[in-house]
């Protein structure tokens, strides 16, 4: 009996994939991209119809990690995004749940508006983001399919980080090369380690768990705060983080929600699965190998030359 993670190829999946691995439960991911395909990893494109699709045999439980995850992107394109992110994914796990599989959907704080802090999961959904719109929707469906009976659980993340985030590398080349960077002063974000979220994971598909799950970081920072934290790490001039607005980006409704913890005290109740607070994850995500540190000096740096 296996795990199946659908949409292999996102940070999260790529994480999970690893943690089960290293944990030897044996683990099948889907991808979209044939050039990917090999062992343990299949074929499947939410875009086009399921048609003849079936998970393999020998499938226990599965997780939906395939979506447009993006603000931005559902904001662009809600009709194409709706596809993906409500239409197929209902369809899909459907199709799992009358074989007899178990489904755990990963969801957002976005369903949120991000009123108050640490959000509980009996909640009232009221989303503000067309992306966060488009999860409460699916969300609605599989709840109700949950009273019915059905094996499904629901996982609720913020936002998740590794090591190599991209944005902080390119603010490490950028204030390494002495240029300035325009973080936003009203986004926050309150990190879970992609690793605590693999562990969640595993644990939620390995006991069937049902019901409403969720797991975030205890407290929000804002972007800017962590811009400022990489400069000192990098002994970069101060002045070089210029805090701006969301809104000055063009950033679209939904963006910059005053809090987006959730109460994770569930999860670690059942499985003392917790993320730690921001900072000591932040300083290990921005941590610069002493030799590194030259902001400032006569010699820029290449934006690839601090991992």
């Amino acid at each position: 009996m296996s795990f199946l993670l659908v949409g292999g190829d996102s940070e999260i999946a790529s994480a999970t994939f690893a943690y089960m691995q290293r944990h030897k439960f044996p683990v099948v991911a889907t991808t979209r991209r044939a050039e990917r395909l090999a062992p343990g990893r299949i074929s499947l494109d939410l875009a086009p119809p399921l048609g003849a699709w079936r998970p393999p045999l020998e499938t226990r439980a599965a997780c939906i990690l395939a979506a447009v995850g993006h603000l931005v992107d559902c904001h662009r394109d809600p009709v194409g995004s709706a596809l993906i992110n409500v239409t197929r994914t209902l369809e899909l796990v459907e199709r799992l749940v009358v074989g007899g599989i178990y489904v755990l959907f990963l969801s957002t704080n976005q369903v949120f508006a991000g009123n108050r802090p640490l959000m509980s999961a009996g909640m009232p959904l009221d989303p503000v983001s067309e992306y966060g719109r488009q999860k409460a929707r699916t969300e609605t469906r599989l709840q109700a399919m949950m009273r019915a009976g059905a094996p499904i659980g629901i996982l609720r993340l913020a936002k998740i980080v590794s090591p190599g985030m991209a944005l902080l590398r390119q603010w490490q080349g950028t204030l390494a090369a002495g240029q300035p960077v325009f973080p936003f002063r009203d986004m926050v974000m309150a990190p879970t380690p992609a690793g605590v979220t693999a562990a969640a994971i595993t644990a939620l598909l390995a006991e069937r768990c049902p019901g409403i799950w969720q797991l975030s970081g205890p407290r929000d920072i804002s972007y800017a705060e962590i811009a400022a934290c990489l400069a000192r790490r990098l002994n970069a001039d101060p002045t070089l983080v210029r805090s701006v607005s969301a809104a000055s980006a063009g950033m679209p409704e939904g963006s910059t929600p005053r809090y987006t913890t959730l109460d994770g005290s569930a999860l670690r109740a059942r499985f003392g699965i917790a993320a730690p607070g921001p900072w000591p994850i932040i300083e290990e995500l921005v941590a610069v190998p002493a030799g590194d540190r030259q902001a400032g000096s006569s010699r820029p740096k290449s934006p690839r030359s601090i991992d």
